[in-house]
């Protein structure tokens, strides 16, 4: 079986991708006091922290951040693994009447995200949940969308979108594997 890798952004386009996703964000959101940023595990914490530190140096304000781990609020944890890795939430504020956005790397079927609103309401209530992707694959099997995409691109079920990162993967770019 051979497998085929593309390129689909560069670390560029991510850069850009993210900047345009900031500036949505300030833009639908005129009061930045109301704004907290929570990234889903794994890769949704540094695209968060990146938006984050954009949205800090082009308005000199420093939104609350945080970090979301949704392993045992996934409706198919057991048959992934017996013996899951669960890592640390880190959500020192509160978020009980906030605008919270919710930031991931790949939008797909939607589970994550239905994990992620069930996760986060053990944290309080926020006034509105909105959504930042870097991609959205489509295949979707619940209704779920994001406010802010950085790409949108269909990709067929025999076809892997791999967001690489330099925090975690030395290089920044998005990979399109398809096995054939």
């Amino acid at each position: 079986m051979s497998r085929k890798k593309k390129v689909i952004m560069t670390a560029q386009d991510i850069e850009r991708a993210l900047a345009r996703i900031a500036l949505q964000i300030l833009e639908r959101n005129l009061h930045t006091e109301e704004i907290v940023i929570v990234g889903i595990h794994t890769g949704g914490v540094f695209l968060a922290d990146r938006i984050h530190s954009i949205i800090k140096k082009r308005e000199k304000v420093s939104l609350p951040s945080g970090s979301l781990d949704i392993t045992l609020y996934r409706d198919d944890w057991s048959r992934v693994t017996q013996n899951p890795i669960v890592k640390k939430t880190d959500i020192p504020f509160e978020i009980e009447g906030k605008t919270l956005v919710l930031v991931d790397d790949v939008l797909y079927t939607g589970r994550t995200i239905r994990a992620a609103l069930d996760a986060i309401m053990d944290f309080g209530r926020p006034s509105s949940i909105q959504l930042a992707v870097l991609m959205d694959r489509g295949g979707r099997e619940l209704p779920i969308q994001a406010d802010y995409t950085g790409m949108e691109i269909q990709v067929e079920p025999n076809q892997h979108i791999h967001v690489l990162l330099h925090e975690n993967a030395d290089i920044d770019e998005v990979v399109l594997d398809q096995s054939n």
